[in-house]
């Protein structure tokens, strides 16, 4: 899976981030778990994986109406 750009991100629904979301979380794990057991082939995957989850979580975060905004 290639990097994934915050273009491509940014036309996606609260839904589908989510469930991407999820799925990287799952892939972060199994990332963690490979380069703890020594079976890691690419050890630069764990970044890519953590920089996607983070440009997630901060599309989500700008996406939350404020809370009391236009009160």
């Amino acid at each position: 899976m290639a990097q994934i750009k915050i273009e491509d991100l940014k036309v996606q629904s609260d839904d589908q981030l989510a469930v991407q979301l999820s799925e990287l979380k799952r892939e972060q794990f199994n990332l963690r778990f490979q380069a703890a057991t020594g079976q890691l082939e690419k050890p630069g995957r764990i970044r890519e994986v953590r920089r996607t989850i983070a440009r997630i979580k901060t599309l989500q975060s700008a996406r939350k109406p404020v809370a009391g905004e236009g009160a």
